[in-house]
């Protein structure tokens, strides 16, 4: 899916960016593993252990989760306050919105349009027989792949990195925020903000309106 063309572009980690939630512990919940879960992902976040790695043990942890279950997931899952604000700013001066996760496709394709956004990018989930498998399905949205959307995306826009934004607030986002032209740490973990253009400390999206170009 190619981003439209734009005067600018932003680029927005989805959990604990876009929505509030982390996916993953929702549906690990449903597994009743949700606290092993929850430790293992702040760990990644926090740039402690590789990312690829992390995801495929938790993701094994979700083996025989029913596909059923991801209408419960996304009954719990909250957009960041904020969020919907920021999008129309961009889309009114005439950017484009993109989200780029290391979490899921099978929530993310009913959320992000949802809230507007013009183009996402995540991992999948593999299935046997209605239920999850363990295993994640093609190449892992690690940080790279999180950089290289990015790029991918302005490229399609026809927007030079300059005018490139990119809003996350883990470890696995540091390098798409180095390859922007404006790299903001949101709701971020501490290695997060130490190496961001810009912080934004309140949980309210809405604040990033006013680093619009």
């Amino acid at each position: 899916m190619p981003a439209p063309a734009a005067r600018f572009l932003v680029v927005l980690d989805a959990d604990s960016t876009l929505i509030r939630n982390e996916v993953i512990e929702l549906i690990a919940d449903e597994a009743g593993r949700g606290p092993e879960v929850a430790a293992a992902t702040e760990a990644a976040m926090r740039g402690e252990v590789d990312f690829a790695t992390s995801l495929r043990s938790r993701v094994a942890q979700l083996t025989g989760v029913p596909v059923s279950s991801f209408e419960r997931v996304l009954a719990r899952v909250e957009p960041t306050p904020g969020v919907r604000e920021l999008i129309d700013a961009v889309h009114a001066r005439g950017g484009a919105v993109g989200v780029v996760s290391g979490g899921f496709h099978e929530i993310l394709d009913a959320v992000a349009p949802s809230l507007g956004v013009d183009v996402w990018r995540a991992n999948r989930l593999s299935t046997t027989d209605g239920a999850l498998s363990g295993l994640v399905d093609g190449r892992i949205v690690d940080a790279e792949a999180k950089a290289e959307a990015l790029r991918e995306w302005a490229v399609d826009a026809g927007v030079p990195l300059s005018r490139t934004i990119a809003i996350g607030d883990g470890a696995n986002d540091l390098r798409m925020m180095a390859a922007a032209g404006l790299g903001v740490a949101f709701n971020a973990k501490p290695t997060v903000r130490a190496r961001a253009d810009v912080v934004v400390g309140p949980v309210d999206l809405s604040e990033v309106v006013a680093l619009l170009p």
